[in-house]
């Protein structure tokens, strides 16, 4: 019965909620039996809360005999832990943060929660979501369910893993360059980036004020779709958050793509993809003209320029979000009797080499005589990235494209090169630039077995669009319905 309940996808399992054909608590404890038969080896957890997940339950359960039937109630999901949560260890993955029990949960989880979902635990993360392989993490590695010995990608790493080894039904991440789509390409399931403002941040610790957004992990579109209705929407707390109402997500999910129009990007079919990859995402192209879509080439000529922007522009603004973990108001504190010794101890023990690599990076483009010549420039060229989507998307409604450039790579192969590891996000990146959305469904495997994710990119603000065309994908297929063999 445990296998079952851990194989259901979210949709599935309210629907046996919702008939009375098993329990909170039931589905719950299945999850956390599979945790703890299978995380030793994945480690996609930082923290396990099985006490809280299983009172959770139970109150679920009760909501659900006093009539309550919202719409997550009695899901158990995992939550990436650069998210804050009340009474529960937050690290970021990080040293410095090590120990941080918050006083308040983050308006994002708080949405799950008063939708009915229950919460197993926080997953592992690199270092304040810096990184695109859950090796930056200050704690360990977790290891991707379709190979061990390779990564999950990242940073969202811990929460793709969990879901794709049927340790949670969902999970939230993070997405700054493509923490939610790269690791969700590279372990097999489903994702969303929404746009820029479509979900608070509030609770969410900051890594790259103007690129962070929070999305949802899942087996289908469909559960997908459902997560992000639950966490969508205006909030006051977040000034980045915009006023706009939230469309039914489920009910853009009408299986119907006919006269859809698709850009299909030269600059994203580049050397260096992967032959497995171009071959899977174009039968995926084809498929989808055979759904009655209108395909079309069309070009995004600053999409090269879209990594150095990044890697100026996101270092800069986490050099300064960064400079308040100095061991003064929280996470511990390497005490030397004054406070510049206190500062230097505390940040220079307390953050991973990845983590000091990009505040160097960002505090020297913001230094004066190299603000205009490093960072300002990057915001001028982000502007172009962005016209170049807006002429494109006069054009077309959606854009197909690979979203990793390689499959899941070998852990360690690119550790001690960072540049190659920072070509890991070269086809997710210009969408955060952009502030647009992008999901990701599987589109097949490579000659090793391991998965290959199909991105969809959307205008702002018009995820039930992508999520339209993610969904035709996936009812005209069969690759989301295949189980990592663990």
């Amino acid at each position: 019965m445990t296998t079952d309940l851990t194989d259901l996808t979210i949709t599935q399992a309210r629907d046996k909620l919702r008939a009375g054909d098993i329990s909170a608590v039931q589905l719950t404890q299945a999850h956390l039996d599979r945790i703890h038969a299978l995380d030793p080896q994945i480690r996609a957890f930082l923290t396990i809360t099985d006490e809280k997940a299983l009172d959770a339950a139970a109150q679920a359960d009760q909501r659900r005999q006093q009539g309550d039937d919202a719409p997550l109630l009695g899901i158990p999901l995992a939550i990436k832990d650069v998210l804050i949560t009340k009474g529960v260890p937050t690290t970021c993955g990080s040293h410095i943060l090590e120990g941080f029990v918050p006083p308040y949960t983050g308006t994002a989880v708080q949405k799950l929660f008063d939708a009915g979902a229950v919460m197993l635990g926080k997953t592992n993360t690199d270092e304040f979501a810096m990184g695109s392989s859950t090796e930056n993490s200050g704690y360990f590695t977790t290891h991707n369910p379709w190979d061990l010995d390779r990564v999950p990608g990242g940073s969202s790493g811990g929460s793709a893993a969990a879901v794709a080894a049927g340790m949670a039904l969902g999970a939230l991440g993070t997405d700054t360059g493509g923490s939610v789509r790269q690791p969700a390409a590279l372990c097999g399931i489903s994702a969303i980036k929404p746009s820029y403002g479509r979900v608070s941040r509030y609770g969410l610790i900051a890594f790259a004020s103007s690129l962070d957004q929070i999305g949802t992990f899942g087996r289908t579109v469909e559960d997908v779709a459902l997560l992000l209705g639950t966490i969508a929407g205006h909030d006051p707390r977040d000034s980045t958050s915009m006023p706009l109402p939230v469309p039914d997500y489920s009910a853009a999910l009408t299986g119907d793509i006919r006269g859809l129009r698709i850009g299909v990007p030269k600059e994203y079919f580049i050397g260096g993809l992967q032959p497995e990859i171009e071959r899977a995402v174009r039968a995926a192209i084809e498929q989808m003209a055979a759904g009655g879509a209108e395909v079309c080439e069309i070009s995004l000529p600053h999409t090269e320029y879209a990594l150095p922007v990044y890697y100026l522009i996101a270092p800069s603004e986490a050099s300064a979000n960064l400079a308040r973990f100095d061991g003064v108001r929280y996470g511990p504190r390497h005490s030397q009797g004054e406070m510049w010794p206190t500062y230097k101890a505390t940040r220079g023990q307390g953050f991973g080499h990845e983590v000091k690599r990009r505040i160097m990076l960002g505090t020297y483009a913001l230094s004066a005589g190299y603000y205009d010549a490093y960072y300002l420039k990057a915001q001028k060229v982000r502007t172009l990235i962005k016209q170049d989507f807006e002429q494109a998307f006069e054009k077309v409604d959606v854009i197909l494209s690979p979203t990793t450039p390689t499959t899941a790579f070998k852990i360690g192969e690119k550790a001690d090169d960072p540049l190659q590891m920072y070509l890991s996000d070269v086809f997710t990146l210009s969408a955060s630039l952009a502030g647009i959305v992008g999901a990701v469904v599987p589109c097949g495997y490579d000659d090793d077995g391991l998965p290959i994710g199909l991105q969809v990119i959307g205008p702002a603000f018009d995820e039930p669009t992508v999520l339209r065309a993610a969904h035709a994908y996936q009812q005209a297929t069969d690759w989301h319905t295949r189980r990592p063999p663990l």
